[in-house]
């Protein structure tokens, strides 16, 4: 993996905090820099918050780098703004923190966007960044989502004629039983159904969008259902010791398993020692085409910020191609524009940014975020769907009945928090559990 790349980059481990946001904004920054400050959900271990205050200190000087966490982010920024003494200059976050503060905290970035002209940004994550207007209220900074690893000794198991890089979900399980029954009918395929796990990112965002073209709108619906019976068979495929698995290159290193879905930084580890045997691949695709989540981060200003002319100048250089590509160099998140990735990046790196490309590309692309706007609940929602799959998998609950039941869970999740739906979902005011 790049350089100082660990595998904590996307847990958001506790970090510097509100403590350090406050003493920042009192004239003493952790950075031991003064300058505007750069407030981000983001990069908040310790060592990933060094090396990102490192490519800004070479390349936007002037701005002083604090962390987070994702509860007290907007609660910090709307206090500020409402009490019109607004001491941060520059926001930093998932498209879920910002989001919810385009709803008159964040500065108007329309023209911003239109200076810095055609840098191939994705027109689902401008989109995003509209917030449902039509004005631009941040801009795409950086991106991961999550793909396959496979190795050699499955991959040579593929279906004949079946193309790895345009796998059906069909194809996908034709694949799993065949490298199955090839190896004594010992399961090649892992899955990271462990404590840690983020198993419920492939229902949420691959396998119910595939399936119904929606998730939260969708999740109880008929074909809903036929996911869930999928599941099942696809499990059965599975190396049991998967409810132990966070991280899948650790048994991808260690050959317990030789092909997994996981997040693109908790893969690639895995082709070190041998990159050459192995191949990243897109998701699968199903019924309503290739689901997909997509982790999008971005920048913002906020109203009446100390210096908004500097925050669109770091903007600016954030997300030119070459500081992009060092971002991806320290702290592994890919680029958010059209830029080609270098050679001389970890082959892992490489495999990986062309997975992703693949799969936001394919025409039948289907984006589906995190949930946006839950605050703290969201480890709510996510437990619905790990408790849907625990009882429908792994326990063999009726699907029907088991769905119905997580369904008013959810529901009522989402009556107390009065937030509207995420992608793939229609941002409706009110988001109903269909």
């Amino acid at each position: 993996m790049a350089t100082g790349l660990t595998r904590r980059t996307f847990l958001r481990t506790a970090g510097i905090g509100a403590a350090a946001f406050s003493a920042a904004c009192t004239g003493f920054t952790t950075s031991g820099a003064g300058g505007m400050v750069f407030l981000s959900t983001q990069f908040r271990p310790a060592d990933e918050a060094e090396r990102f205050r490192s490519l800004l200190s070479r390349t936007a000087s002037g701005v002083s780098y604090v962390t987070i966490e994702e509860s007290p982010f907007a609660s910090q920024v709307r206090s500020q703004v409402d009490a019109g003494d607004t001491k941060i200059g520059l926001l930093g976050g998932l498209h879920g923190d910002l989001a919810p503060l385009a709803d008159g905290y964040l500065n108007d970035l329309t023209g911003l966007l239109a200076d810095l002209g055609d840098r191939g940004w994705p027109a689902d994550y401008l989109r995003l960044a509209r917030s449902g207007t039509d004005r631009t209220w941040y801009i795409p900074w950086a991106t991961a989502s999550y793909v396959l690893a496979a190795h050699a000794d499955a991959l040579e198991r593929l279906p004949s004629g079946v193309d790895a890089n345009a796998l059906t979900y069909d194809q996908f399980l034709d694949w799993a039983i065949a490298a199955r029954r090839a190896n004594g009918n010992r399961p090649m395929l892992g899955l990271p159904a462990g404590p840690k796990g983020l198993l419920h990112r492939f229902v949420q965002g691959f396998l119910l969008p595939s399936f119904t073209g929606g998730q939260i709108t969708t999740f109880r619906s008929p074909e809903a259902v036929t996911a869930w019976q999928y599941f099942r068979e696809l499990w059965a495929n599975c190396a049991s010791s998967s409810t132990g698995y966070d991280f899948m290159q650790d048994a991808l290193d260690g050959g317990e398993v030789r092909m997994a879905w996981d997040h693109v930084v908790r893969l690639a580890q895995a082709p070190a020692r041998d990159p050459g045997r192995w191949r990243m691949l897109p998701a699968p695709r199903g019924p309503h085409g290739l689901g997909y989540m997509a982790v999008v981060t971005g920048l913002a200003v906020p109203r009446h910020g100390p210096d908004p002319e500097l925050a669109q100048r770091t903007i600016s250089t954030l997300t030119e191609p070459d500081t992009q590509i060092e971002l991806l160099r320290s702290n592994g998140f890919f680029p958010s524009i059209d830029t080609p990735v270098p050679g001389d990046l970890p082959p892992a790196v490489t495999m990986e940014a062309d997975a992703l490309r693949r799969q936001q590309r394919a025409p039948d692309a289907l984006l589906s975020l995190p949930p946006v706007g839950l605050g703290k609940r969201e480890g709510e929602v996510s437990k619905v769907f790990q408790d849907s799959f625990r009882s429908i998998v792994l326990g063999g609950a009726d699907i029907r009945a088991t769905l119905d039941q997580q369904a008013r869970v959810l529901q009522g999740i989402l009556d107390d928090l009065k937030v509207p739906c995420w992608a793939p979902d229609p941002a409706a005011d009110r988001c109903e559990v269909g």
